[in-house]
């Protein structure tokens, strides 16, 4: 199939991208990688009035380090993310999670702010700023406002973000140094979306978990953080019997949805799979974070 028509713009600068954005109400479309979107107006999903390439505007692919963690424009693609020296080092559950994004052609092209804005509960950087406690800065012509993860994913491709807000960056806290980490994700086939997903960070002092950020994807319509299951294992001695219990725990109060990849029980059983590899893997990388 072939898109419906549409007209088609390319900005310099945010403040551009924003005006246009407001002068359409709702019937405009930003372009950034394009990897979800050209599929959908292909589909005749999506069928705007105004198709608006933000790939022009300068200074929106920057990887940069600042104050509390990683600043990453909305333009970053995941290949780029993935490579990226200063990614690897600071913040490796991040690269390791790129390198699970499609195939490589994709990740040339997707961008991180695409990616964050078409919300879908089974890519792997919703779910890591969901788990990290990130956030993204929208901007449009009323100004910028920050969104944290937790507001921001409303459903199944859904978000809060505006019809005329421009994703212009996202943020994700730092990792303590000596932070274990894992992600974990299965798939049935490489480069396939993951059927289920976990992320996982521990600090452990004297074998004593003080910290813990866990979080599934593919199991619900938006990435799931297992707040629940960090309490519990917060204070414990953590050990092979205490991490599989804290994985069933959080599986069987899971409701995964049935899809063609899966039943709700299958993905309830790759779930507490994922979280019992992802707590063995982080605890054996605390002090290392290698």
């Amino acid at each position: 199939m072939k898109p419906a028509p549409f007209a088609y713009a390319a900005p310099k600068s945010v403040e551009e991208a924003a005006a246009l954005l407001a002068a359409h109400g709702g019937d405009a479309r930003l372009l950034a990688g394009g990897q979800s979107l050209v599929p959908m107006l292909n589909f005749r999903l999506l069928e705007p009035a105004l198709l608006i390439d933000i790939n022009r505007i300068a200074g929106l692919d920057g990887i940069a380090e600042i104050a509390g963690g990683l600043r990453l424009g909305a333009l970053v693609r995941h290949r780029a993310l993935e490579t990226s020296p200063l990614v690897a080092r600071r913040f490796p559950i991040i690269a390791s999670a790129m390198a699970e994004v499609a195939h490589l052609a994709i990740r040339n092209r997707g961008t991180i702010g695409g990616s964050l804005a078409h919300s879908d509960p089974a890519a792997e950087l919703p779910l890591l700023l969901v788990t990290l406690g990130g956030s993204v800065q929208a901007r449009s012509v009323r100004g910028e406002r920050t969104i944290a993860a937790d507001d921001l994913f409303d459903g199944f491709l859904m978000t809060t973000l505006e019809h005329d807000e421009l994703l212009t960056s996202a943020h994700f806290p730092a990792l303590e140094p000596g932070t274990g980490w894992s992600f974990q994700e299965f798939s049935r086939r490489s480069g396939d979306f993951g059927i289920v997903s976990a992320a996982v960070t521990l600090r452990v002092s004297d074998g004593v978990c003080s910290d813990a950020r866990i979080g599934l994807g593919g199991v619900a319509g938006t990435p799931v953080r297992l707040r629940e299951t960090e309490s519990a294992l917060i204070g414990a001695r953590l050990d092979a019997a205490s991490m599989d219990e804290a994985a069933r725990a959080a599986a069987a109060i899971l409701d995964p949805p049935n899809d063609l990849h899966g039943t709700s029980a299958y993905r309830r059983h790759l779930a507490t799979t994922l979280l019992k590899r992802g707590l063995s893997e982080a605890l054996e990388r605390v002090g290392t974070g290698s």
